[in-house]
């Protein structure tokens, strides 16, 4: 269990005044594309908030809930609960909920914006600056995330955000934020990806980061380090970041860059020597130290750069921007992640200009990105890390319906057939066109993980859509539109062809690289993100081979790491649903279901609920928080129930939990919506595995909740 002085954040974000007139807020929803909009004060309402919208902004629902009773039964609250989560599905069928928390993505768009000349609404521009003062932590400073300690990295990006955003060098907020940014050494220990955001913004010299190369993208593609061998969500990143570097993009200097360049360090700018400082990162910020062979390689390219060939250099450059163009065309200008859309973006502005139609397509883009919800009572402006995460919460959300015989309540028919409906709508229809080019791999058939347009299918996305659908074709028969079968076909075939030789499944594309890759990994803040290492978390989809890897998967406590999740319970749950699937449960199976059970009744808090912090995925090993937590509660309840363990729940305690979701070992996610889906999926699944049970109790079809 973490020591206080360990613990990250304990007592949750400083509560705030809204900056703006909550009520004035709107949501729209069109084929997964969710964008918030504000009504200026001389602007006329057209209709009232919905309740997804007053909910999502912490606002009183309390006229679109019916009275009813206290549920008594696992049957009952299942039903309160699907009714309420039902109101919270949006016109289109999904059920819009924030996927964010990084403040590094929320950084880098007030950052592009500034070089670009492009002004956010005000409306965004006040609640930004409430959400990034509520998230400071108590010795001045912030993380990457909502979970994390301080960095040089958080502090100094949002130091900058700060300032971008109209907050003078003297607010109180901000002369803590930089004292405690000049005791880390200031803006010079920041990260790689850090010194970029820097650079582009001419606060930090391009002379003080490592070679990002364009030229690299005209090797061999038979090299087996060349970019198309990276993991995609790498690849794209150093795509537009060689590009960056490539034409030396710059902001122009003006009174606010001017002062920056004073306030971000603990000596005078033009003193720095910049070269010294290529591999000079904070020990809080370094979580991947370089190899021994990145160390060499830098060097070597560090030495091209200073005496390399204009003339290749321009040749990479367009090569490079090819690319660029290629992806932003594929994904309508969406792109692979928040931070991909703003480099691209910046990219389009620097070769097209600001008056292209394609630089206007982006800036058409921005509101994709941007969430409004509550946090702490308290209404936050923020950047999603992608354009969502519709199409996986959805997946999710049918799941846990059926589980708990939503497909038997006429009341539910409608919110299913909408669900459908975005499954049909946002299935990728087509390959797009010359995608082997661009080393993109097929996707006609596959899901993404949040709309049409992002157009980057992913396998478990795909599996979990697969499965909601074919199940909701076969429970109800009020689907409009049931997808054909060649369209399922479609959708298994593309999964199939993500398999890789070890058995699992790359997620964006089969894995191309092997894990010496990983050596190559110049981030120094992230684990697993040159090369694509397999985790246990789409598996109930495919068949032996698969299970085999998960057996080879399985550490020796029992437990599975997880990579999109917070972190062991997250693993292990889909590691023991792959067995379940395949009929292998604590009565008849091997060891491996068995050492699963018992790691999660081992780590059973005494209120018998389950806690994981995200320190695990950190450390990687379990580490308890204080209190339970919904999801950890309700994933361990699933697997123990698809386990049918001979060691079986008294009880489970819910209650809102920490961040549930994490990547790259060192980042958190929030997703707002498995507090709503796991307890639901527990609850039917428990009131069918049990009932007899006393709690358990009898589905009532006539409940409102």
């Amino acid at each position: 269990r973490l020591s206080s002085r360990q613990l990250r954040r304990r007592r949750g974000p400083r509560r705030m005044d809204p900056a703006t007139d909550l009520s004035r807020w709107r949501l729209t929803n069109v084929e997964g594309r969710q964008t918030w909009s504000y009504l200026e004060e001389d602007e006329r309402p057209d209709r009232e908030q919905t309740m997804l919208e007053a909910h999502s902004l912490g606002l009183d629902t309390s006229r679109f809930l019916p009275d009813s009773p206290a549920a008594q039964t696992a049957a009952d609250a299942a039903v309160k609960g699907m009714n309420f989560f039902s109101l919270l599905q949006a016109e289109d069928g999904h059920w819009p909920m924030d996927f964010g928390g990084l403040f590094l993505v929320l950084s880098a768009l007030p950052i592009m914006c500034h070089i670009v000349k492009i002004s956010l609404p005000e409306a965004w521009r006040k609640e930004m600056v409430r959400y990034l003062r509520s998230f400071q932590l108590p010795d001045g400073g912030w993380g990457l995330h909502l979970e994390d300690q301080c960095s040089v990295m958080g502090t100094a990006l949002t130091y900058v955000t700060m300032r971008i955003l109209g907050v003078d060098p003297d607010d109180p907020d901000l002369v803590r934020a930089r004292n405690h940014l000049h005791s880390k050494g200031g803006a010079l220990q920041i990260p790689s990806w850090g010194k970029f955001w820097l650079a582009v913004l001419n606060v930090y010299s391009w002379e003080g980061m490592n070679a990002w190369l364009p030229e690299i993208w005209l090797l061999p593609t038979w090299l087996p380090f060349h970019p198309s061998t990276w993991w995609s969500y790498c690849r794209q990143f150093y795509l537009a970041g060689s590009y960056c570097y490539g034409v030396r993009l710059t902001a122009e200097e003006d009174p606010l860059i001017l002062s920056l360049r004073q306030e971000l360090y603990v000596q005078d700018y033009a003193t720095i020597n910049w070269s010294a400082h290529r591999n000079s990162v904070a020990d809080c910020d370094l979580h991947t130290p370089h190899s021994a062979l990145l160390s060499v390689v830098n060097r070597i390219l560090n030495l091209y750069e200073a005496h390399h060939s204009t003339t290749l250099r321009a040749k990479a450059v367009q090569e490079v921007h090819e690319h660029l163009k290629a992806d932003d065309r594929f994904t309508d200008y969406v792109n692979c992640a928040s931070i991909h859309k703003l480099m691209n973006m910046l990219a389009c502005w620097y070769a097209e200009g600001p008056t292209s139609a394609a630089f206007q397509q982006h800036v058409s883009r921005i509101p994709d990105y941007l969430w409004s919800d509550r946090s702490s009572l308290r209404r936050s402006a923020q950047t999603t890390s992608i354009n969502g995460s519709q199409l996986w919460d959805a997946s999710f959300a049918v799941q846990a319906f059926l589980e708990a015989g939503a497909h038997e309540d006429p009341k539910l028919a409608e919110c299913l057939c909408k669900a459908h409906d975005f499954f049909r709508i946002t299935q990728i229809p087509e390959n797009p066109p010359d995608y082997q080019k661009y080393y993109r791999h097929f996707n006609k058939g596959g899901f993404p993980f949040s709309s049409r347009h992002f157009n980057w299918i992913c396998s478990d996305c795909t599996a979990e859509a697969l499965i909601s659908v074919m199940l909701l074709q076969q429970l109800c028969p009020s689907v409009r539109q049931p997808l054909p079968p060649e369209r399922l076909f479609d959708a298994v075939n593309v999964l199939l062809s993500l398999k890789n030789r070890d058995g699992g499944f790359g997620i964006y594309e089969p894995a191309r690289g092997g894990r010496f890759l990983e050596l190559f990994n110049p981030s120094e803040m992230f684990g697993n993100v040159a090369a694509w290492f397999c985790f246990c978390f789409f598996f109930r989809s495919t068949i032996r081979e698969a299970l085999e890897f998960c057996r080879k998967m399985q550490r020796p406590d029992g437990s599975w790491e997880g990579f999109w999740g917070v972190c062991f319970t997250y693993g292990t749950w889909f590691g023991l649903e792959a067995f379940a699937c395949m009929g292998h449960t604590y009565e008849n199976v091997p060891a491996e279901v068995q050492k699963a059970c018992r790691f999660l009744l081992d780590h059973q808090m005494s209120d018998g609920g389950w806690v994981e912090y995200f320190e695990s995925c950190v450390q990687r090993r379990y580490v308890k928080s204080s209190s339970a937590q919904i999801p950890n509660t309700c994933l361990a309840s699933l697997q123990i129930f698809s386990s049918s363990s001979a060691d079986r729940l008294t009880s489970s305690s819910f209650f809102q939990g920490n961040i549930p979701g994490a990547v790259f070992r060192n980042l958190s996610m929030n997703y707002t919506s498995y507090k709503n889906s796991f307890p639901i999926w527990t609850l039917g699944r428990f009131f069918k595995l049990y009932p007899d049970s006393a709690l358990a109790g009898k589905l009532n079809r006539t409940s409102e909740g």
